[in-house]
Parts: structure tokens; C-alpha cells; sequence
């Protein structure tokens, strides 16, 4: 306890602001890790039960557990993230002489069933004509602003590729070590959080892994599933590039963005290549694809953790948008923490016995009329009558 003397003051002060500078140094030292940090917690946090049951299968082994799960993360998000940026390089010159050669011919008129489509065909299909009819310098002059912008947009991010695979590199590392130490860091977490607040500090740590897990089950599940089935709707359809077209339906969906923009693309794309039966197979799937969203992600997320169905949903879309990707774990994790302490308070507080006007706690049997306790339980009092006392043995007279 600090002293709160005179004396003492300029010296608590002190103390205070040392340990600030100490709390911000650190901070401002782990910085750059901090991202890598919060991806290998999660993903450990997410994982761990399935590590336990790889240790289980091989002999015990932890190291071999931890290699088997660093290879599958691997497999899992570098392998695809590679083939992606591999596949974009690769096609890089066919996209460019596309984009060319509808610049020196121009658009073609545009199908007839453009203008059938509800609400926005009509629209759609007069834009279209009025670029086709404009020609090829029309054209270049109405796309040319959005292509500069889009190019200086490609150009910045360019430098993130690299910031990017060190980051990776850092989640891999710091997953490993997390998965080797896990037991210990967690008794270590839990120790500081019961010092902080207890029970109620405990018991929000394990509520926030919990909460972790549960997001990752609902979304990443949830994306996996939607994505592999638009990928087999892309193949069946045939849509060029199914793998790479997959991989971005998976990262769109993690990202909360859904599958639509690659499918109804494919559909246009199909549209386009006179195929409307394949299209429409294809519009059929994309609208089933799309709402397994609204049944999956809510029954798993519940599945995982005892919470309100709103505050989950809350804190993913709002940590998303607060604090991009990485939001949607780090959302639910604010807001479950809060609510249960938020709640263990009201209750502690609700619970509290009623004080008299003197400070003791109050009890009543009528629920109306509380009465002090010293005054309920002391026994009633009871007047007592003085008896008279016998006469001396002198002051009688013999008969």
C-alpha cells in the first residue's frame, strides 16, 4: 500500500511514474512483434486441443506434436498464400495483353440477356452499349482515372508482400515456442490474472480462450467449408484458374466479405462465354454457398463458448473493422472479458446485504420492515421484579 503522508508522497509519485515508463518502454520495445504475437496466440489458443491429441498419438512426444502442427501451418496458409501470389505473377502478362487488346478493339455489344437480369440489367446493359459505342479511345478515357489509381494502390502495397512474409515468419516461430511452453505460459497468465482480480480475473483468462476458440471454430470452419464447395462449383462449372479462384474465396471469407464476389464474377464470366446454363447452375450454388453463412458460423460459435449470440457477433464485425483481420479474434475476446466482469459485479452488488443507518447489515422476515441484526438476535428482555428478601434470623421473636 502506498503511504499517503506528506512525506511519502513525492516518493509514490515516483514510483508511479517509473513504473508507466517501464509499462511504455516495453510496449513501445515489443511493438513491431505485436502482431506476430496476437496471430500465434490465437492460433495456439484455437489449436491447442488438437495438439494434445497429436502428443497423445505420438508417444507422448511434444516436439514431434509441435513439428507435426508448424508443418500443417505450413501447408495450410503459406502454401496457398504462395500459390496465389505465384499464380498473379504467372498471369500477369495474360492479364496485361487482355486489358491491351480490348483497349484496341474496343467492347462488343452486349448480350441480350444483360438487360433480363432484375433491378440492375437494364442499367447495366445501357452502360455497356454506351462504352461499346464510344469506342476504343471512349474507352480508354472512361477507364483510364480508375486503372492509375488502381496501379498506385498495386504499386504501395507491393512493399506489404515483404512485411507480410516476415510476419508469418514470426507467427511460425512464436507458435512453436507457444506450443512447446504452453502449459507454463498459461499457468503464468492465470496467476496475474487471479493477483489482478481474483476468481473473477481467472475466470475472464479462461473465458477469453474459450472465446478465441469459439471464433475460430465458427469462422474458420465456416470459410473452409464455403470456400472448398465453391471451389467444386468453380471446377464442375469450368472456370479457369479453380484453385487460385478457392484460395481467394477462403481469404475473403476469413475477412468477413463472403464468397460472392469471386462467384457472381465466375457467373458474369460464364454469362459471357455464351454458357447460360452452366451460369445459372453456378447463380444457384453461389446463393446456397452464400447462406450457409447465416446457419454455420452462429451454431458453431455457440457451440464453443456460453455467450450471448449478439455480443459475438458484435465483437467480430467490430473488432474487424477496428482492428482489421485480426479484429475478429481479438473483438470477442474485449467483449467477453467486459461482459463477465461487467456481470460479476451487478451480481456482487445485488447480492450485498442491506446496511442499517449505523453501517450494520439489516435482516427481516417480512421482506418490508428489515431490522438491525444485533437488535434480531438479542434475546427479549423481560422486566424482572425484585423479590422480597427474607427476614434475619435475629429480628424474629420466639412463641
Amino acid at each position: 500500500m502506498f503511504s499517503t503522508t506528506p512525506s511519502e508522497l513525492a516518493r509514490n509519485l515516483l514510483v508511479i511514474l517509473v513504473l508507466s515508463l517501464l509499462m511504455v518502454g516495453t510496449l513501445w520495445v515489443l511493438l513491431p512483434f505485436l502482431p506476430a504475437f496476437i496471430w500465434a496466440v490465437t492460433i495456439v489458443a484455437s489449436t491447442w486441443p488438437l495438439l494434445i491429441g497429436l502428443q497423445r498419438r505420438l508417444w507422448g512426444k511434444r516436439w514431434l506434436a509441435t513439428t507435426v502442427m508448424i508443418i500443417g501451418m505450413l501447408v495450410i496458409v503459406v502454401a496457398p498464400l504462395s500459390a496465389a501470389i505465384g499464380t498473379l505473377i504467372g498471369h500477369a502478362s495474360d492479364i496485361s495483353d487482355q486489358v491491351h487488346s480490348i483497349g484496341q478493339r474496343g467492347l462488343p455489344m452486349p448480350p441480350d440477356w444483360l438487360a433480363r437480369i432484375p433491378v440492375v440489367g437494364q442499367r447495366a446493359s445501357d452502360e455497356w452499349q454506351a462504352l461499346a459505342v464510344a469506342g476504343p479511345g471512349g474507352l480508354v478515357a472512361k477507364v483510364q482515372p480508375y486503372a492509375v489509381k488502381a496501379a498506385s494502390w498495386g504499386f504501395s502495397k507491393l512493399g506489404s508482400v515483404g512485411l507480410l512474409v516476415v510476419h508469418l515468419g514470426l507467427t511460425l516461430i512464436i507458435s512453436g515456442i507457444l506450443f512447446m511452453q504452453g502449459e507454463r505460459a498459461a499457468r503464468a497468465l492465470i496467476r496475474m490474472a487471479r493477483r489482478l482480480g481474483g476468481d473473477r480475473g481467472e475466470e475472464s483468462v479462461r473465458l477469453a480462450g474459450m472465446s478465441i476458440r469459439a471464433v475460430a471454430l465458427g469462422i474458420v470452419v465456416t470459410a473452409v467449408t464455403q470456400s472448398l464447395l465453391g471451389g467444386i462449383g468453380l471446377w464442375l462449372t469450368g472456370v479457369p484458374l479453380p484453385g487460385f479462384l478457392t484460395a481467394l474465396m477462403l481469404v475473403l471469407c476469413i475477412a468477413q466479405i463472403g464468397p460472392f464476389p469471386v462467384l457472381l464474377s465466375s457467373v458474369a464470366w460464364l454469362y459471357w462465354q455464351d454458357s447460360p446454363t452452366l451460369a445459372t447452375l453456378l447463380l444457384v450454388l453461389s446463393v446456397i454457398i452464400g447462406m450457409l453463412d447465416n446457419v454455420m458460423r452462429p451454431m458453431l460459435i455457440r457451440r464453443g463458448a456460453d455467450l450471448p449470440m449478439t455480443l459475438i457477433l458484435a465483437g467480430v464485425l467490430g473488432g474487424m473493422l477496428t482492428f482489421g483481420i485480426v479484429g475478429l479474434f481479438v473483438g470477442p475476446v474485449i467483449l467477453a472479458v467486459t461482459y463477465t466482469l461487467l456481470t460479476a459485479w451487478i451480481n456482487e452488488g445485488l447480492n450485498r446485504p442491506v446496511t442499517a443507518p449505523s453501517g450494520a447489515p439489516m435482516t427481516g422476515t417480512d421482506g418490508e420492515t428489515p431490522v438491525p441484526v444485533e437488535a434480531a438476535d438479542a434475546p427479549p428482555t423481560s422486566k424482572k421484579v425484585a423479590k422480597p428478601s427474607p427476614a434475619p434470623a435475629h429480628d424474629k421473636k420466639p412463641g
